[in-house]
């Protein structure tokens, strides 16, 4: 197969969702699907797993709830599938935000009981912004619901995109008798015991009286909601839910793989291969030859037997090969990589090659941060990652004085990965922690003691944001940086960030301040 065949034929998603719409059951019968598993959850036992397969950490494992972005790949009816598995916890949304500038797609996740939850907003703003196309699967039909049109309404209002159903429920909870696929024109009825995937029934004509044999008086109904389906949504095209201006729409039950086959399948035929992707010199286009690639993600400790850490890599053009040598584009030096992985979720094997769509995992010594560019010696510098402005703050503090090294390291590398930001306060030299959700500090300390074998207590600091601040005029921000020096620290990379203590102080400093740009967000 040539090159170019390869780049088509692959197709790299996020799945993100509210963590109660079900998105790592749906992750689990999707790798299902592909080959990659053999059992998932209710497909042999009927029983919910409390993990996904995406969930390799313990801490994920333990609390059922997904906390870092997950990797993992198959081959499904000739096309070579990527997942990003994102974290559902709003607590965790900078690390999905982050992935969403890895995937050439998404699936949303939505609990068809709760409809559309904030969380969700703020990931379709994201990815509105950078016209990502969007596929919406509507899951728990095997529960009581809210009415599909109104789902529909909801899904058009509060995530502001036009949608089009391709499959549509027939009644849901106790009475859910399956879906239609309208791209497709099949029915496929729902067995709560399934333990294998039947095949749809095909119908062309839904005005035939076989209709009422499978569903019996919901036949009726059934035609006459999708004929009004036909009327009010737009018809389905390509290239609009390319460009991010529809949003397909599925339904199902993921515990019990149905709806998914008609998601799957669809996805693999309408969703995009590889887009080009904006560098700060130029635009990359995926069929160039020579290999470019960025770093999205590290991850510490993916195997606590060999304490090891991986740097995921998206690549935006060209083959990467193993054991050639490419330029690290921040540190100016060349590398080779004798053991670039590809994941299923924890598991990985080591690979020869890899084309545009795909992540690769490569060993990390500490050479690596999030957004650096790899190439084959061209001088270029993706943009578009993103670190936000924490919400909550925290002095950290070494618990065990025996163990600094183990502490200061383990805080080091998780401040890598972007587990949270690290301040090194300007007045005290301590070291302060922010983060967007409570539940990220119980995250690090619980890593900081399992995997470096360090402990650490904390303290509260009452801050109301930090900002990174910058200035072409350098005394007016040398004049800032004096009078607000108890205020002042320094982030990861040596940057200068304002520790604001409430919005009234911070508007001050802005007003008096006109010189200074006063930034809630950093690009790595």
């Amino acid at each position: 197969m040539g090159f170019k065949e390869e780049i088509k034929r692959r197709r790299t998603f996020g799945i993100v969702s509210h963590p109660d719409a079900g998105k790592t059951t749906l992750t689990e019968k999707l790798l299902l699907f592909g080959g990659a598993i053999h059992t998932a959850g209710a497909v042999k036992s009927n029983k919910i797993k409390k993990s996904a397969t995406s969930d390799f950490m313990e801490i994920e494992r333990q609390r059922g709830i997904s906390v870092a972005t997950s990797v993992m790949g198959f081959e499904y009816e000739g096309y070579k599938v990527n997942i990003l598995d994102t974290p559902g916890h709003q607590d965790f949304q900078e690390d999905t935000f982050r992935t969403l500038t890895a995937v050439d797609s998404v699936i949303i996740v939505i609990d068809a009981a709760k409809g559309v939850e904030p969380q969700t907003e703020k990931l379709m703003n994201v990815c509105r912004m950078r016209k990502t196309p969007v596929i919406v699967f509507i899951n728990k039909m095997d529960r009581p619901t809210k009415d599909s049109f109104d789902l529909l309404d909801e899904i058009e209002e509060q995530l502001k995109i036009k949608v089009r159903p391709l499959s549509w429920p027939i009644n849901n909870g106790p009475d859910f008798k399956g879906v239609y696929n309208i791209f497709d024109k099949n029915l496929r009825l729902f067995n709560p015991s399934i333990t294998e995937i039947e095949e749809g029934i095909s119908f062309e004509d839904l005005d035939s009286s076989d209709l009422e044999n499978y569903i019996g008086n919901d036949a009726d109904v059934l035609r006459e909601e999708l004929e009004l389906v036909e009327g009010v949504y737009p018809e389905f095209n390509v290239e609009d839910y390319r460009a991010g201006d529809l949003a397909p729409v599925f339904f199902g039950s993921a515990l019990y793989n149905f709806g998914v086959h008609e998601l799957l399948n669809t996805f693999v035929r309408i969703a995009p291969h590889p887009r080009p992707k904006d560098a700060e010199e130029r635009n990359v286009d995926p069929t160039e030859e020579k290999f470019t690639g960025f770093v999205f993600k590290i991850h510490a400790n993916i195997d606590p037997n060999h304490r090891s850490r991986i740097a995921f890599v998206k690549i935006c053009s060209g083959t990467f090969k193993r054991n050639t040598n490419y330029k690290h584009m921040r540190l100016g030096k060349n590398f080779k990589y004798s053991s670039p992985t590809a994941f299923m979720a924890s598991k990985k094997e080591i690979i020869e090659e890899a084309y545009p769509g795909d992540i690769v995992g490569i060993p990390d010594t500490g050479n690596f941060i999030i957004g650096d560019t790899i190439t084959e010696g061209e001088d270029l510098h993706f943009k578009g990652i993103p670190s936000f402005s924490p919400e909550i703050f925290r002095y950290i503090e070494n618990a065990d004085p025996m163990k600094s090294k183990q502490l200061n390291k383990g805080v080091d590398q998780l401040m890598d990965e972007g587990v949270a930001q690290l301040f090194t306060s300007e007045l005290n030299g301590r070291k302060i922690i922010g983060t967007v959700g409570a539940l990220q500090f119980e995250v690090i300390e619980y890593r900081l003691e399992h995997e470096y074998n360090a402990k650490c207590r904390w303290e509260n600091l009452s801050m109301y944001k930090a900002c990174w601040i910058e200035s072409d005029d350098k005394e007016k921000l040398a004049d800032f940086k004096k009078r607000k020096h108890n205020k002042m620290a320094k982030d990861k990379h040596g940057r200068d960030v304002f520790m604001a203590d409430s919005p009234f102080i911070l508007d001050m400093a802005q007003r008096d301040f006109p010189e200074l740009s006063f930034h809630f967000k950093s690009e790595f």
